[in-house]
């Protein structure tokens, strides 16, 4: 029970006034206003346990924790003894049968009645299964990374803003994280968090509890110089050590990025750190490092994402396609929605250029952002020997580009096969008429696009999310009229994008019913899909 811990709830780092939890310090107990779980016991049901009392002595200075491991009697008349039969402590998964098992199966439980008891009972406490000591699992969500002697660092800010390397990489618990470190120049050398080895030395479990190593390579080398310009250094992957240089610490590590590669077992396969490296002064007393890790399914590709779970302002708007041979969208959830990997290229408009003319701007794109409302345009120039059809589709092509999406991700990290989390966008097209009715043609050509994109605010007040409801696109076409030989005709060509935000407040004696926008994280009803 001294291990048994139930208010500790954050990885590596302190939860305040647990005083059971064993990431706590003396200085963090000195800051406790109270113990949240003054006593911790096992089974309430033994006759007799072990129980771990948690206490302050607020008299003391500074304040401490006590601890005592007392014995505890059970008075109730009915109470186990001892835990002998470990079967029962949980449900043992039934033999299934096959064609060398059938006869015996069949024979054993094929009566009106059969007996569960087990052949013998185990009276040693301490026995180990020997069938599951050598059994390994895949890592899942949020186990910290283990390896040879401890698990993987991601050092991060606890307390104060100072780094602490207690803190474990956890899996596919993408962080990113930044803290101070302390320095003496004259002994950065002999700092071990300085090094690119300390970060490297490493050798992490394939999977847990397994004798598979998959070692850290050296990905990349990024040198930063005094004033902060950044250089890559091509094809290096050897190991730079701190070393002094003219009063300069030099190949300092000032950042590390790590990519694991894993199977969808959960196995890893792969480990990969890019580094930061730079140079201090003699006179430095501490530095700022940043710390990131990432991970990516083997065989797919990453797909980037512009918010979690919520649009940020400034980041593009995700969109992508149904697949072929889908005419509803409630028959894409086995297949998902189809991006481009290249998020600023997914939902695009026409970009101005300098020249304003529309047949240089052709295949010219900028990425809708979002919160940024836009517009842009051009001028084309139409000769006399322009026929209608032709010049139609060039306007098309022009105003959607060559791949207009059908769906907008409705939250910044909508997953492709998450398809109720998609909006389809609704096309509208207005027709004006500019002409008599003596010149009336049947021809229509496009001339504007202006997309709407309504959103909402969900979620906690105190921290709304943005999430996209609706999305319009409306082409707007006049009508075609000649040219006369020998002159040219002159044509303005739009594009626009407008952000609503259909969460603000209601006209004054307009009465809506209150709506409640929730989505719950991804991995909520882990590990039941």
């Amino acid at each position: 029970v001294a291990k048994l811990c139930v208010c500790d709830l954050l990885v590596a780092q302190c939860d305040v006034n647990c005083c059971c939890d064993p990431d706590c310090t003396a200085d963090d107990f000195s800051l406790f206003t109270t113990c949240s779980v003054p006593i911790v016991t096992g089974d309430s049901r033994l006759c007799s346990q072990k129980a771990a009392v948690y206490s302050l002595d607020v008299e003391a200075n500074p304040p401490e924790r006590i601890f005592k491991l007392i014995d505890q009697t059970n008075p109730s008349l009915f109470c186990i003894h001892a835990t002998n039969y470990e079967e029962a402590l949980s449900f043992r998964s039934p033999e299934m049968p096959t064609s060398e098992n059938f006869d015996r199966l069949l024979k054993e439980f094929g009566g009106p009645a059969f007996s569960a008891e087990p052949d013998n009972w185990n009276t040693n406490l301490d026995a180990e299964n020997p069938s599951d000591a050598n059994e390994t699992y895949g890592y899942e969500y949020g186990v910290p990374i283990q390896t040879v002697d401890a698990f993987l660092r991601l050092p991060s800010p606890v307390v104060s803003s100072w780094c602490s390397d207690a803190n474990p990489a956890a899996f596919l618990v993408n962080q990113a994280t930044k803290c101070t470190r302390s320095v003496r120049v004259e002994k950065c050398d002999n700092i071990r968090a300085l090094s690119m080895l300390f970060y490297t030395n490493c050798s992490i479990l394939a999977v847990p509890r397994s004798s598979q190593v998959v070692n850290i390579s050296i990905q990349s080398i990024t040198v930063q110089s005094l004033n902060g310009t950044r250089t890559l250094l091509n094809g290096s992957n050897v190991l730079r050590l701190p070393m002094l240089l003219d009063e300069l610490c030099i190949n300092v590590v000032l950042g590390v990025s790590y990519h694991v590669t894993h199977t969808d077992a959960g196995e890893i396969i792969e480990a990969a750190a890019a580094f930061v490296l730079g140079a201090i002064k003699k006179e430095a007393l501490s530095i700022q490092q940043s710390f990131e890790i990432s991970f990516t399914q083997v065989n797919t590709e990453p797909v980037p994402l512009s918010g979690n779970p919520g649009y940020v302002v400034g980041l593009p708007v995700r969109a992508g396609f149904r697949p072929q041979g889908y005419p509803l969208p409630v028959d894409i959830d086995t297949s998902g929605i189809i991006q481009n990997t290249n998020k600023h290229s997914q939902f695009t408009i026409l970009q101005s250029t300098a020249s304003q003319d529309c047949l240089a701007a052709q295949g010219a794109r900028t990425p809708i952002l979002f919160g940024y409302n836009m517009i842009s345009g051009c001028k084309l120039r139409i000769p006399a020997a322009m026929k209608c059809q032709p010049l139609t589709q060039t306007l098309l092509d022009l105003l959607k580009g060559q791949s207009f999406p059908e769906y907008v991700a409705s939250f910044g990290n909508s997953q492709s096969q998450d398809v109720l989390d998609w909006v389809p966008i609704t096309h509208l097209h207005i027709s004006e008429q500019r002409v008599s009715l003596l010149f009336q043609s049947s021809c229509q050509i496009p001339v504007s696009l202006e997309l709407e994109v309504k959103w909402t605010k969900y979620g906690s007040l105190v921290n709304p999310q943005a999430r996209i409801v609706n999305v319009t696109a409306t082409l707007t076409s006049t009508a075609w009229k000649r040219v006369s030989s020998g002159r040219e005709r002159m044509i303005p060509v739009m594009s626009s994008v407008v952000f609503t935000d259909v969460s603000a407040p209601a006209e004054p004696g307009y009465k809506a019913w209150p709506t409640i926008n929730i989505k719950l994280p991804h991995d909520f009803f882990f590990p039941f899909v």
